[in-house]
């Protein structure tokens, strides 16, 4: 039954789970330590460059492999086995940097990548258990639930690892180094722990019960479908389009922003600081963000998240001190949230009921085909021209296209085309 509360809440709290990877690993610890213990000795913007291919290969092989997995997982009911799978395989290789010594970062860069491969494709899997467990009038809500317990969560495990890595003896630990090792074992204990409220309260969205080789030979045979039916459902296809666009300068400004700091000379507090600054205005932000959207329409609360976005990159191009990098995080915080959770949610109004995880395999394929592009952008660009203030300012495009072709969706449009794709089934 939809708006059950006990599987609300345990859905939600899988966001709880792996927001602890976005914030310790990818956001912070990462890319500080990849830069400066894994590359040690070798050239700032070489290190960059790695950072931002690293990103690329992952999204890359995510982004083929997601509407492939969300074919399969509703043409069998594999949602919650390919979910625990892909979290599994994330949270043990997040646990195995902890292992990795100094100077050997293809071996780190190895472990990140299947790390957030899991990430990934277990996120295409939840993002699809969304339409079984909230209706329609409080899937917005549920959205933004699920974002806001992950900037919390994450919040806090942070906030945990922070001062373990500040005041290391306290917590018997040797030294920063130690610390911040430490600190991706304790993610991906956290991410599996968490996430054990899906795991036994989430109920696997009723399918049909074939094997599994049927159906990854008849996924396959999906996917195919679902391109041809874009076709039919235009402005679904003009929504995934726009989303294209704009999440890949919001996912490229996520995971870039503390090796941009790095790159222009903040300390390493000052860089933590910010990010918890992120976390902890971003929880509430999600759910007021929700409120602003349900006033003045989702499609319009987009647009202006899009818009402040593209305020953001100008500011970060000028930014010279620590004190605009604060200003810049409560920025972020503030959009963060509610551009992913809305999107998220409004994407459910445009595809057709029965084939959800199929159609979030494309929605999760386009951002990550869009996160192959802004990593490697910056990455190149601050490799070309030895600053790396460039690469943020042309992020400014694709949030412009991204608000001009969002501008043209039309929900009710969208409803009638779905019916019509219905009828024709």
């Amino acid at each position: 039954m939809k708006d059950s509360r006990k599987e609300i809440i345990s859905w939600s709290l899988y966001d709880w789970a792996n927001s602890a990877f976005a914030t310790t690993v990818m956001a912070a610890f990462f890319p500080i330590f990849f830069s400066q213990y894994w590359s040690y000795g070798g050239d700032s913007t070489a290190s960059t460059f790695f950072l931002g291919l690293a990103n690329s290969l992952e999204s890359l092989i995510v982004a083929v492999s997601a509407p492939v997995l969300g074919a399969i997982a509703d043409r069998g009911s594999y949602r919650k086995k390919l979910l625990i799978f892909f979290a599994f395989m994330g949270a043990v290789m997040t646990s195995a940097l902890f292992w990795v010594a100094m100077g050997h970062w293809p071996v780190a860069m190895a472990f990140y990548i299947v790390a957030n491969i899991g990430f990934a494709g277990a996120n295409t899997l939840y993002d699809s258990l969304l339409p079984s467990i909230a209706s329609e009038r409080k899937v917005d809500f549920v959205s933004s639930l699920g974002y806001s317990l992950g900037y919390i969560g994450g919040g806090l495990l942070f906030l945990v690892n922070v001062l373990m890595y500040l005041f290391p003896s306290f917590f018997g630990l040797a030294d920063e180094i130690m610390a911040v090792k430490v600190s991706f074992l304790m993610v991906g204990i956290w991410w599996i722990v968490f996430m054990l409220p899906l795991v036994f309260f989430v109920k696997e969205p009723e399918g049909e019960k074939i094997g599994i080789r049927t159906a990854i030979r008849d996924g396959f045979g999906a996917v195919a479908r679902t391109l041809r039916s874009l076709r039919q459902l235009r402005h679904t296809a003009l929504f995934l389009v726009a989303y294209w666009c704009y999440i890949d300068g919001v996912d490229t400004i996520i995971r870039m922003a503390t090796d941009y700091g790095t790159s222009i000379g903040f300390s390493t507090s000052s860089l933590i600081i910010a990010l918890l600054i992120t976390q902890f205005v971003a929880f509430p932000a999600a759910l007021v963000y929700n409120a602003f959207g349900h006033r003045i329409g989702i499609k319009r609360a987009l647009l202006v998240a899009i818009a402040g976005y593209g305020v953001i990159a100008c500011f970060g191009f000028f930014m010279t001190n620590e004190t605009q990098f604060y200003i810049l995080a409560v920025c972020i915080g503030l959009f963060q949230g509610g551009i992913q959770a809305l999107s998220r949610s409004y994407y459910s109004r445009l595809i057709p009921q029965g084939h959800a995880s199929q159609f979030y395999g494309f929605f999760n394929m386009l951002g990550k085909f869009a996160a192959i592009i802004g990593p490697l952008l910056i990455g190149v660009v601050s490799l070309i021209t030895g600053e790396q203030r460039y690469g943020i300012l042309s992020l400014i495009i694709l949030f412009i296209a991204g608000g001009l072709i969002l501008s043209r969706v039309d929900e009710k449009a969208a409803e009638r085309d779905i019916r019509t794709f219905r009828a024709a089934e």
